[in-house]
């Protein structure tokens, strides 16, 4: 297994995104994540977007960071968001999300960001469960979907 630093606009990363997004639409019988993205946000040091790969070079889990600062949709000075954290459904259990989780948190923290901050949802408790696991707590809701009952924000120090 090995990760990598790819563009968001990367084919391999665009096929893992269709497939969160899949998930996303069976887990919650809408239309995805609507929160708008654009790839340069992923570029460093704005931001780094990571895939893994597994022995047979197929990709089988991503995550990303983007900067973020102090703006009307709750964000702080110094954060750096977490965006499409998602691992296939045959390579779950193997702690790549926790791999990923980790270098993202590296990267940021290296880029001079200071908090960490996610959004996940209330249908998805495998990833508040690892979140919680690795530091994070509640914060104050941010963000496209803040005002959705089933939001769930959290945030980490970097420091």
């Amino acid at each position: 297994m090995h990760i990598q630093s790819l563009r968001y606009d990367h084919p391999d990363a665009m096929k893992l995104d269709q497939d969160v997004q899949a998930e996303y639409v069976e887990r919650y019988g809408d239309e995805g994540d609507a929160t708008p993205m654009d790839a340069e946000q992923f570029v460093p040091p704005r931001g780094v977007y990571l895939l893994a790969y597994d022995e047979a070079g197929r990709p089988v889990a991503s995550g990303g960071w983007r900067r973020q600062d102090a703006n009307p949709e709750g964000y702080e000075d110094g954060d750096a968001e977490i965006k499409r954290m998602y691992v296939v459904p045959d390579a779950r259990g193997q702690g790549l999300a926790r791999r990923i989780l980790a270098a993202l948190e590296a990267d940021a923290r290296a880029a001079g960001r200071t908090r960490m901050v996610l959004e996940t949802g209330a249908m998805q408790p495998e990833a508040m469960a690892l979140y919680e696991s690795s530091g994070y707590a509640p914060c104050a809701k941010f963000g496209y979907y803040r005002h959705s009952p089933l939001s769930r924000c959290y945030a980490k120090p970097l420091a």
